[in-house]
């Protein structure tokens, strides 16, 4: 009976979550520095992730949802309808860039290549937090959404952002995965349990992000430039890190294995 109570708990759902913490003490060493790099750059995703669209209705169109005005709700409504636009670009780069991941990682080494989508997701990111204080410049005082109507300029420098996000997004998808496939192959069937705990360095990250934003946000009295702000160093730090701690795997050893998301 007791013995019955035993399994009942060991199979419980709690023990999946034990038993993936518990897996890091078999781990290769290595496999910390990729929980690192990991995490370190969906902090920088899921701030664009979450609000790539609000973001151009209220700082690239300057709406609001919530406006008393009917300009403000349609400006508003048209910068989420042009972000939707924005993402089938993403979407379109990324397809594209997934051909290219096998040859360049065995040419670059998939170290190499995980830190440059970093470096990218940083520029790019920085280039959200530029195009935000440049757009709501003359506003800053009175509020962002004082500046009903888009810029030309900054609309398409925008939509180049969502684009050419499309390419890191395609690396962050795949690579990540298969250094870890790669970094674990000789630890006697814990690939399975080592993706699982490279899936914490991704739901942990979003839960932060959640739930810190928003508040993070109200403290510079709203928008989100505050979490677009923070997105780029955290992409900084990935790549650095990336750079630095990464093992040297062997380049002609890379197989992409598909597209992977916790």
């Amino acid at each position: 009976m007791v013995e019955e109570e035993q399994n009942v708990s060991f199979d419980g759902p709690g023990a999946v979550l034990v038993n993936l913490l518990t897996s890091l003490r078999h781990l290769p060493p290595a496999m910390l520095s990729s929980l690192i790099v990991m995490a370190l750059s969906w902090l920088s995703w899921f701030p664009f992730f979450l609000f790539d669209t609000d973001w151009m209705g209220r700082e690239v169109y300057h709406g609001d949802p919530k406006g008393n005005d009917s300009v403000a709700v349609k400006a508003y409504d048209a910068g989420v309808r042009e972000g939707a636009f924005g993402l089938l670009l993403n979407s379109v780069v990324l397809g594209i860039s997934s051909f290219l991941l096998e040859p360049m990682c065995q040419r670059m080494g998939a170290r190499l290549v995980w830190a440059m989508s970093n470096f990218i997701v940083f520029a790019c990111m920085a280039g959200t937090a530029i195009i935000s204080l440049v757009s709501v410049n003359k506003y800053i005082t009175e509020g962002i959404q004082h500046a009903i109507g888009e810029n030309r300029a900054i609309k398409i420098a925008s939509l180049v952002i969502f684009a050419l996000l499309g390419f890191p997004l395609s690396i962050t998808y795949i690579v990540p995965f298969s250094i870890t496939s790669d970094l674990t192959a000789d630890t006697g069937g814990g690939q399975g349990l080592a993706i699982g705990v490279l899936n914490l360095a991704i739901v942990i990250p979003q839960m932060i992000v959640s739930l810190g934003a928003g508040p993070w946000d109200a403290l510079f009295s709203g928008g989100n430039i505050p979490a677009f702000v923070l997105a780029p160093l955290f992409a900084l730090a990935a790549g650095v890190t990336a750079t630095l701690k990464l093992p040297n795997l062997s380049s002609g050893s890379f197989k992409s294995s598909g597209f992977h998301f916790g």
